[in-house]
């Protein structure tokens, strides 16, 4: 499993983000109206193919709105009519402009962009589409996606940097501390500090954290975890790793007891504690 899930977490995705800056980079020096239109998320199908079709000011305010809706609908957007009212209006929004012959460059460029990240997405996808197929017929597979949080990428993607050893972690802490989500305590003299791990894998605990925060909303026992930790005042993201290494005691429960996750059982005694 890790073999097929360490590429797509590093050469494509670090360089869909690299590709993905620089068309931003690009957008804002000459034509800002675009990312005020589409968003942060210039990946999406829906904006790459609308760019491929805009790539410039003057293109962009001839863009028919059926275009626009069309584009939406194969997207599998929701609030199409509404979304697409403002994309169309602000895609025709003033705005200033460098002379033409630096426009045509500029929008040369941006094709050239918008080709190159399509193209990794679509890799990037066929690695999770494959990634996802593996998964399933792993024996760990099952424990995996009945943890709350967890769907099949996800799954795939921790499986494969936990790796399938049963005897690489001995204890519940020992497998949080390669996550990453344990904390670290120093001590000196009269003084204590908490920490958060710097030195970690960070494929893991990227999807470690994205798990957490999936099971605010599928997790009655996360969520009162999480809201606890809030109401002693702790910031959103501590929180958040405060459940995630929690998350990943109840994996390790799971893995050594080879059951699936039961929300009571899991959550018990945090509910006798409340």
């Amino acid at each position: 499993m890790s073999r097929i899930c360490r590429p797509i977490a590093s050469a494509n995705r670090v360089s869909r983000k690299s590709q993905v800056a620089r068309l931003r980079a690009h957008l804002r020096d000459f034509y800002p109206v675009a990312l005020a239109a589409f968003g942060e998320d210039l990946a999406a199908a829906d904006v790459l193919e609308l760019l491929k079709r805009a790539p410039d000011p003057d293109a962009a305010a001839k863009l028919p709105r059926e275009q626009i809706v069309a584009a939406l609908q194969r997207a599998g957007r929701r609030k199409i009519e509404e979304r697409a009212d403002r994309i169309h209006s602000a895609l025709r929004a003033d705005q200033l402009r460098v002379p033409a012959a630096l426009q045509r460059a500029y929008a040369v460029t941006v094709k050239s962009l918008v080709a190159v990240i399509a193209v990794l997405v679509a890799e990037i996808t066929a690695v999770e589409n494959e990634m996802v197929k593996r998964l399933r017929k792993h024996a760990d597979a099952e424990i995996y996606l009945s943890q709350p949080g967890m769907g099949e990428t996800l799954s795939a993607r921790a499986l494969g940097e936990f790796g399938d050893d049963r005897t690489r972690y001995a204890s519940p802490k020992a497998r949080k501390n390669y996550a990453g989500t344990s904390p670290v305590t120093i001590a000196s003299g009269r003084k204590t500090t908490v920490n958060c791990r710097y030195v970690r894998n960070t494929r893991l605990v990227d999807s470690l954290m994205r798990q957490a925060m999936s099971a605010l909303s599928a997790s009655p026992g996360a969520r009162a975890c999480y809201d606890r930790q809030r109401a002693r005042g702790v910031p959103h993201n501590a929180a958040l790793r405060h459940l995630a290494n929690r998350l990943v005691g109840i994996l390790h429960g799971c893995l050594t007891s080879r059951t699936t996750y039961d929300e009571t059982t899991a959550w018990a005694h945090h509910l006798a504690a409340a």
